[in-house]
């Protein structure tokens, strides 16, 4: 009678399946056993049925087999990244040295230096540059001025209405500021920010 070709899936009778396990389970240590005399391999094999019970076999100390696998696949795997990541090293410090040479060159035409070679066109993109950067940093400081203003305004309306309390608790009458003196407070706190860079007007 022909033995008829074993089909590669899980058994879903649990009697069958239990049979199986065991079957090719001792099979399995028995080559692991014959292996490791015939060619003086280390073998070490390690099995969890399916309830969990642990099966083993090593020709030698498991634990030690064990630390030898672990050091050999980080050695191997240490040895695959390390040509890369040294590439990528390489690769990532020339650009950064490039970039970091465009920057010096860039900074120094900022500061007025090395502009003897330079032509008019790369003169005119310094100079715009420059006159963008003045624009934002005199906007950033008119800003801040404007917000001092608002911050001095709100500290001038506190200390009146705490000046007008502190006289009602005195029985003093109310300071009714007239209408001018206001005007001068008002123009007092309206600071001038704008600057003008250039030569002075004729």
């Amino acid at each position: 009678m022909v033995r008829g070709k074993t089909q590669m899936k899980r058994i879903e009778n649990a009697a069958s399946r239990q049979v199986t396990f065991s079957k090719r389970r001792n099979g399995l240590l028995k080559k692991a056993f014959e292996l490791s005399v015939l060619c003086d391999a280390e073998v070490a094999l390690i099995i969890f049925s399916p309830r969990g019970k642990l099966y083993e076999f090593s020709s030698s100390c498991m634990s030690k087999t064990i630390e030898r696998y672990q050091k050999r696949s980080k050695d191997q795997g240490l040895n695959g990244k390390s040509e890369g990541t040294n590439q990528h090293v390489k690769e990532d410090t020339q650009s950064l040295e490039k970039k970091l040479e465009l920057l010096e060159v860039s900074k120094r035409k900022l500061l007025g230096d090395g502009l003897e070679l330079c032509p008019i066109d790369e003169l005119q993109q310094v100079e715009n540059q420059l006159e963008r950067s003045l624009t934002k940093i005199r906007a950033r400081k008119n800003q801040l001025y404007r917000e001092q203003i608002e911050q001095l305004r709100e500290q001038e309306k506190f200390q009146l209405e705490e000046n007008a309390k502190l006289r009602a608790k005195c029985g003093l009458p109310p300071l009714h500021p007239s209408s001018k003196q206001r005007e001068v407070n008002r123009r007092s706190l309206d600071v001038e920010t704008e600057l003008f860079i250039g030569p002075p007007k004729r």
